[in-house]
């Protein structure tokens, strides 16, 4: 099952065509995808919580956005690739 044509992969971004996957691919495998997305980031956070990290965690956050959006936009687009992966993998 081909869910997007080769040619505009290349041309698009990784958010891009993670959106265009969503839409396409099997809705019980996105939404399975999308559930494992948030429960590590839930996992991530009470790990955040226990060891009392959440106000660093949110600066860190702010200061990233202000300093270096390159290197925020390169672990999005890391994250958009994986779950698109893990979702067009399944879909096969």
């Amino acid at each position: 099952m081909q869910l997007f044509d080769d040619d505009d992969y290349m041309m698009t971004t990784p958010k891009e065509n993670f959106f265009q996957i969503m839409r396409t691919a099997n809705q019980n495998i996105v939404e399975m995808e999308l559930e494992k997305v948030f429960e590590r980031l839930a996992v991530a956070e009470k790990i955040l919580e226990e060891k009392g990290l959440e106000e660093e965690y949110e600066r860190l956050v702010k200061t990233m956005i202000a300093t270096d959006p390159e290197e925020l936009e390169n672990r999005k687009n890391s994250l958009f690739i994986e779950t698109v992966g893990n979702i067009v993998t399944q879909c096969e």
